[in-house]
Parts: C-alpha cells; sequence; structure tokens
C-alpha cells in the first residue's frame, strides 16, 4: 500500500462496487490482480479443494472497506468481510469521530504463542518439574530444530514452564507449556510440531506419559491494546447533548461490566469489528473468538471487554486489550488472492501491526453500537441498512433494492411483508405505464 494513503474517502457509499474497488485501488497502489481478486469467483475449485475436505463449492461474503481509520499516525483502509449491515458503517463512523482527536494509540506485545504437553502418570511431580526445567536448554533445542524458517527469522522456543494439576476427573496431571516467538506467522503448525518433538524428553525426565500436545487458543502473551479520546461535541446527536451522550455510554459500559448477559452482546459488538478483518485476511477468527472470549473470562466471571470512562477534561476515553494471534505469513494468508489482495490494501508490514488494526477495529465497533444505543437504540440505524436485505429476500432485482427499501424507511415498516406489499405496488406501476 502506498505509504501516503488517506483513509478519510467521502462519499464512498455512493459509487457502485466498481468505482469504489477504482478508488481503493487508486489510493492504495493494488495491482490489477489484487484489485480483480476484490471482485470475488477468484479462489476457484481446484484450489478450493486444496484447502479443505469434500469442497462441492464456493460460499461467498461481502468484502467492505472501513474508512476514516488513523492508527498511531497513520491513515488504514480496513477490509471487512461480513454479512451484517452496519458494521462497516458504524466502525467508519467512530473512526471519524476519532479522526478529529488523533485516531487511535495502538501497541502489540511479542507474538509469543504456547504449547501444551500434558503428562499423566508422572510417579512425583515435583521431581518431574526439576528434571524438566532442568532440560530446558536441550527442550528448546529439539523444538527449535522442528521450525529452522521460524528460527532465521529471529522467531522460536523461548522458554518452558511446567504446571502441576494435582487434581482433575481423571486424576493428577502435568502440563508443560513450551514459549514460542512466532514472529509474523500466526504459528498453529510450528507450535504443534514443536511439542510433537519434545513430548518424548518430556516423558523421559518426567516418567509419566504424554498425552495431548497441541497450541493453546488463549494467546494470553500474543496481546494488542487500543486506545481512544472522543471529545463530547463529536458525540452529540439528535439534539442529546454530547456529554449527555458520555453520560449514557458510562452507563451502557457499567451494564456490560456487572452482567454477563449484557457482557455477551457487548463483547460481540467489539468481535463485530475484529472478526471481519480476520476473516478478510485468512486468518483463523475461530481461534481469535476463543481467545477473546476465554480472556473476558480470566477473573473468573465473564465481564466487558472494554473499558470506558471520563477523562478530567471531559473527553470519553476507551481502551481495549485481547489477545490476538494473527500471522501475514503461511496458511490462507498465502493460498487466496482474496486474503492477498486485503493485506495489499492494508499494507502492514508485521503480524503485531495487524493485531493493532484489529482490535482498533474491535474497539471502533464498540463505540458505534454503545453510541447508538445510548441515544435513538440499535435498531433505527441497524434496521435502515438492513432494509435492502429485506428487499432482496423479497424478490427484488438490483434496480428496484434502492427504491423498496427507502419505501420502507419513510414508513418505519422495516419488514418483509412490507417489501413484498411495495414491490407488488411497484411493478404494477411498472406494468400500467
Amino acid at each position: 500500500m502506498a505509504s501516503g494513503v488517506n483513509s478519510r474517502i467521502e462519499g464512498l457509499y455512493r459509487h457502485n462496487p466498481e468505482e469504489r474497488r477504482r478508488r481503493i485501488a487508486d489510493e492504495t497502489g493494488l495491482t490489477a490482480t489484487a484489485t480483480d481478486a476484490l471482485a470475488g469467483c477468484v479462489l476457484g475449485q481446484e484450489r478450493a479443494d486444496k484447502m479443505i475436505e469434500n469442497v462441492v463449492g464456493l460460499y461467498e461474503l461481502p468484502f467492505g472497506i472501513a474508512t476514516n481509520f488513523t492508527i498511531n499516525g497513520r491513515d488504514y483502509l480496513i477490509p471487512m468481510v461480513v454479512e451484517e449491515p452496519s458494521i462497516v458503517a458504524g466502525a467508519s463512523y467512530a473512526a471519524r469521530m476519532a479522526r478529529a482527536t488523533g485516531g487511535f494509540i495502538a501497541t502489540h506485545a511479542e507474538p509469543v504463542m504456547i504449547g501444551q504437553i500434558q503428562l499423566i502418570e508422572v510417579p512425583d511431580s515435583r521431581a518431574a518439574e526439576a528434571a524438566i526445567l532442568g532440560q530446558t536448554i536441550e527442550l528448546i533445542e529439539r523444538a527449535n530444530a522442528q521450525s529452522m524458517s521460524m528460527v532465521a527469522r529471529g522467531g522460536g522456543a523461548r522458554s518452558v514452564e511446567v504446571h502441576r494439576f494435582d487434581s482433575s476427573p481423571m486424576g493428577p496431571m502435568m502440563v508443560v507449556h513450551l514459549l514460542v516467538d512466532c514472529r509474523d506467522a500466526m504459528g498453529a503448525n510450528a507450535v504443534n510440531s514443536m511439542c510433537e518433538a519434545i513430548a518424548p524428553l518430556l516423558e523421559a525426565a518426567s516418567g509419566g506419559r504424554a498425552m495431548l500436545r497441541i497450541l493453546s487458543n488463549l494467546a494470553d502473551k500474543r496481546t494488542a491494546t487500543a486506545r481512544v479520546r472522543i471529545a463530547a461535541d463529536a458525540l452529540t446527536r439528535d439534539g442529546i447533548d454530547g456529554h449527555e451522550v458520555i453520560e449514557r455510554i458510562l452507563w451502557a459500559h457499567a451494564f456490560a461490566v456487572v452482567d454477563p448477559y449484557r457482557a455477551t452482546t457487548h463483547n460481540k459488538g467489539i468481535m463485530n469489528g475484529i472478526d471481519p478483518v480476520i476473516v478478510a485476511t485468512g486468518n483463523d477468527w475461530r481461534a481469535v473468538e476463543a481467545g477473546a472470549h476465554a480472556w473476558a473470562s480470566r477473573s473468573g466471571r465473564y465481564t466487558s471487554m472494554s473499558h470506558w470512562y471520563r477523562d478530567a477534561h471531559g473527553f470519553l476515553c476507551g481502551e481495549l486489550t485481547i489477545p490476538l494471534a494473527v500471522g501475514i505469513v503461511g496458511g490462507a494468508t498465502r493460498v487466496h488472492p482474496a486474503a492477498r489482495a486485503a493485506l495489499d490494501i492494508l499494507g502492514v508490514r508485521s503480524a503485531g501491526e495487524l493485531a493493532e488494526v484489529c482490535v482498533c477495529a474491535g474497539l471502533a465497533s464498540n463505540l458505534a453500537a454503545m453510541r447508538a444505543l445510548a441515544t435513538e437504540g440499535i435498531q433505527r440505524g441497524h434496521m435502515s441498512l438492513h432494509a435492502r436485505q429485506i428487499a432482496l429476500a423479497a424478490g427484488a432485482e438490483a434496480t428496484e433494492v434502492a427504491t423498496i427499501a427507502q419505501q420502507m424507511i419513510d414508513t418505519a415498516s422495516i419488514k418483509p411483508a412490507a417489501a413484498e406489499q411495495f414491490l407488488a405496488a411497484l411493478r404494477n406501476c411498472l406494468t400500467e405505464a
């Protein structure tokens, strides 16, 4: 991506998809091949058949671009693959509000993943722990021999931890953690291979038997953090003063902090921003989801992933830290042409930078949802955007969708029955004409 990209593209929604692709390509310097990949139908059944089992076809989702994002002083156009209306628009609008106060500030931890080796039937767990830790250098060398390419990039196994569980439904066990710096890879395959390789050494050292040998998707050492500061004036909506909107948002956040039923939906709103970026770039959104929700429960009670407060100057401030195991090398990020195009649009230079983009998209989505809930309610904006889908489901053709959707919005009747009624009336008028 061109280094001077401007994410503030006004009126992008007014253009058709082909014109939008051209605007994005012009702004980011995409190649013709990458631009074509955004149009869809590029994976092909032959390539898909090599990716998963029992392929019978392809399933497409909309590929959108969230605009207005400034992260650490740099503008980003953020690709999002998602089916739900209002997510791209909401994140873009929140990013525009943040833009006025410098945008988002993001950081990331080192890309360390955890591999787990379960040991059972260990005769003396304390002696086994000492023996295992005494062989740390040998264990790391054996692990690193499985992924010399990762080591060559500056990564590889770093250390070993031992965890003893004196009781479980099946009895005592030990779990050895292998900490691996995966650099720009997500790292699942490499870490799993390392765990397999060191299992015999652990059996010999402990006198026990190795059972599971696998990566953990709770990547709590590989976190990313986003922070944002929003002025009250930017939050004014429908005659509601911005300071009042902040008060309402803080009450919405407090609800998510104390109540797991609300926290679940609140956190889904965060993942609404993160998952589409993960999918667009060919990363494992299921692993990220699992890790994020486990992280939200780390205190022993499920709660809000984000933290919102008002600072001494009256600004609304938000923070979000979650585990984000993402990569820009290997897997579908290399195989899928549209995933490569998404990374080209982002122009990220490391997995850590991609994680920063993801966590900022999540915080923006969270802000957009809470602002809507605290003012007009979630349904007005969401259902207005949803009207196009209802029109399509009612059988409207491409040239009819906008008219039917607008009629539903104007009459505040965004329902399938109304869409069918308006569509029939429209077609009757055209027939009579």
